[in-house]
């Protein structure tokens, strides 16, 4: 593979091994490579010292080591800091990191941009730019350990971007932050959030690590998720509950089911009774999101009264439902919001 452009974060970790092997390099050179870049967060070569000069100097011409940089950052009350983080060629993704006593947790970017359109999502109005290299996703983990002094123990791909649509260098992004010589995240603590792709979730579920799954569903109707996620209209639900129920058959594992709550919109006693229906027969978690106010978006969020009453519906029927904890509720919270004011 020519990586002169890319660098060397394109890569996958099978992709660096074939790489040290054609520069004539023994095996235990890319694992060193690996340390350095995704153990250690090294920035340049130069850091490399055990590495040869003559090594550092081929690999920086043949395969650049390019850092990402903050270019804006919004700090919480709560803690949470919301980074827009900007690549080797200008582009820019948001992320965030959100520190708890007993974790850290970093909700990540996988694509510049994002080509669902849901309609309630900032990025959404974005549009697609392209899809995140491994390295940069794991760029933005570094990011959030650097400036916040404090090891990341929980990921989720739940930033900008469709996982599954970038599914390769995703899962290589996810490999390098579960590996001893990356940054050694259990694999159970790292989630990646889907639309609902059908060919991705069954992909998914057939790796061997235990990453885990959750679907932004929104609507257990089909004609108000058609139009909240338009993107995702020709995959119609009973065919993504089937999926779902194999992903749960193959893996052993529940699967979350995202749920933003819209006042008058997806909050009413149908559309309550059809996500009960939908549960049913599925070993999965609800989770409830209280809505983020977007400027200019028509949406609002449902009052506490009703949220309460879908947890307490749910939780009677056997299905686990629990209130997504609001963070950085002070600052731009919705995936999209601090990058889309910087450009206007």
């Amino acid at each position: 593979m020519d990586v002169s452009q890319s660098g060397i974060k394109a890569l996958s970790q099978q992709q660096i091994v074939d790489l040290l092997a054609e520069m004539e390099q023994p095996a235990f050179r890319a694992k060193q490579l690996v340390q350095w870049i995704y153990g250690r967060g090294a920035s340049t070569y130069d850091e490399m010292t055990n590495l040869s000069k003559a090594l550092r100097q081929e690999l920086s011409e043949k395969a650049p080591l390019r850092t990402a940089e903050i270019i804006d950052k919004q700090v919480s009350k709560d803690g949470t800091r919301k980074y827009v983080v900007q690549f080797y060629d200008g582009a820019a993704v948001e992320m965030v990191a959100m520190p708890y006593e007993d974790r850290m947790t970093v909700c990540f970017s996988t694509q510049v941009g994002c080509p669902m359109a849901c309609s309630f999502c900032a990025t959404g109005k974005e549009g697609f730019t392209r899809n995140l290299l491994p390295g940069e996703m794991l760029d933005q983990i570094i990011i959030a350990e650097k400036d916040m002094n404090r090891r990341v123990s929980n990921l989720v791909g739940m930033g900008q971007g469709e996982p599954l649509l970038n599914y390769d260098n995703v899962m290589a992004a996810l490999r390098f932050a579960n590996s001893k010589d990356g940054r050694g995240i259990g694999a159970r603590h790292i989630t990646i959030s889907t639309c609902g792709i059908l060919k991705g979730i069954d992909d998914f579920s057939r790796e061997k690590e235990q990453f885990t799954l959750a679907v932004s569903l929104h609507s257990a109707i089909q004609e108000t998720r058609d139009e909240l996620m338009p993107k995702v209209a020709n995959q119609p639900l009973f065919r993504l509950k089937s999926a779902l129920q194999t992903y749960v058959k193959r893996t052993g594992r529940r699967a979350t089911l995202e749920y933003i709550m819209i006042n008058g919109y997806n909050d009413d006693d149908d559309h309550l009774d059809a996500l009960v229906d939908f549960c049913d027969d599925l070993l999965c978690h609800v989770n409830l999101i209280p809505l983020n106010n977007i400027e200019g978006s028509p949406w609002q969020p449902s009052s506490k009264k009703q949220t309460q009453k879908f947890l307490n519906v749910l939780n009677a029927s056997g299905t686990e439902a629990t209130l997504r904890d609001s963070r950085g509720a002070d600052i731009d919270g919705a995936c999209g919001q601090l990058k889309n004011k910087r450009k206007q």
